[in-house]
This record gives structure tokens, sequence and C-alpha cells, in this order.
């Protein structure tokens, strides 16, 4: 797959507390982190998404009584799935991975700061409704296709490829570029939501390292 100047990278939530170790630690997380180094090589324009939370988040399980990690409640804004405290603002969980190097990145886009709402995408709130302004900025930029990785694949990568795909960007998941959190039917879930959507799943050696020579010319 050739890339175009128009191309971004967009690197999602690739923080201390989603590796191994960290508060929410997502199974074999560490293993992709040279590859998204590798792959950011390769790309002119890139963005990174950071999970930003306060305390007493609403996706915290101990912000509800009587409630556990990875129970479901109710939202204002649907259904809710109750999670570790992770990435609170201001903390060693919250730091992007140390092994993670992209010193050309244009972007880093905090997420999850807003106390009573989550935010899975990198574009929406998940309400569906409240923007990030990654759309906005995209566009002035006029950046048209988004290669996306990073973690979770069932999660935040899920619903970014989603959003981005209905605001009218070309959407691409580099699908060995992530890790899922792996709950039950999650993955099977994104996978037909993400075709439902006609977003193709594809692996890092389909991506084409001559970006420079093509932008050059």
């Amino acid at each position: 797959m050739q890339l175009h100047p128009t191309d971004v990278l967009l690197v999602i939530d690739v923080q201390n507390d989603f590796t191994p170790g960290g508060a929410l630690a997502i199974a074999d997380a560490n293993a992709i982190v040279p590859l998204i180094n590798s792959l950011a090589k390769k790309f002119d324009h890139v963005i990174l998404t950071q999970d930003w939370h306060p305390t007493q988040h609403i996706s915290f399980a101990t912000t509800h009584p009587h409630k556990r990690p990875f129970e479901t409640i109710e939202a204002p804004y649907g259904p809710q799935t109750l999670w570790p405290e992770h990435v609170l603002q201001h903390t060693q969980g919250a730091a992007f991975h140390p092994a993670l190097s992209i010193p050309h990145a244009e972007l880093i886009l905090r997420k999850g700061f807003r106390r009573h709402i989550d935010s899975y995408s990198a574009f929406m709130e998940n309400d569906h409704t409240t923007p990030t302004g990654l759309a906005g900025y995209l566009r002035e930029r006029n950046l048209t296709r988004l290669f996306l990785c990073g973690l979770a694949y069932d999660f935040c990568v899920r619903y970014s490829a989603i959003d981005g795909k209905a605001l009218g960007f070309e959407t691409i998941v580099i699908e060995d570029a992530t890790r899922p959190v792996n709950l039950t039917h999650s993955i099977a879930e994104t996978n037909a939501a993400l075709a439902a959507a006609h977003i193709p799943r594809i692996q890092s050696p389909e991506i084409s390292a001559e970006i420079s020579a093509d932008i050059a010319k």
C-alpha cells in the first residue's frame, strides 16, 4: 500500500497504564511499541492520543459504590464499561510508554479529561456528540487518510476508526500494531463493526516505506 502526503499515522493511547505492569494492562502491549516506532518513520504526519482522566472519573469502578471493574453501568449517554483507575492526570501511568520514540509527532491530543463522560474515540466523547477537535485539525491540515495503531484494538482503536470513517476520512487499521483488552466477545464485535463500516484491517508489511521519495517527486 503506497503512502501519500495526505496520510497520517494515528497512534492511540500507548501509555504506561495500558502496558504490562500498568493499572489496566493489556497482554503483549509492549511488543507493538518497536513496530509503531518503525511505522512512524514511514509517515510525514503522526498524531498521538493520550487518555487523561481526572480523579473520580465516571469510568472508574471506584467512583460507583459496590461496583467492580468490567461491570457495566447505564450512564446518561448510554452503557459504560467500568475500569480500574487508570491514566490519572499527571501520573506515571498516564505517561507515554518510555520506549515510544516518535520525535516528529505533530500533535498530542488528550481525551477523557471530562469527569462525567468517557472518551474511547479520538474524535468524539462517548456521548457521540461532543467533539475532541481532531476532525477540524485534520481538515485544516488537509490530512485525509488515517492509519490507526495502538491500544486497545477493541475499544479506543475501534471507536476512533469508526468515528473517523463516519466523519469522512478514509480509515485503515494496522492490525498487528494493536493489541486488544479482550473482554467477552469484544474482539469479534470489533471485527464485525469494522467490516460493517468498510474499514480495512491490514498488516504492517503492506505499507510501503517509500513515502519520502514519492513526496519529493
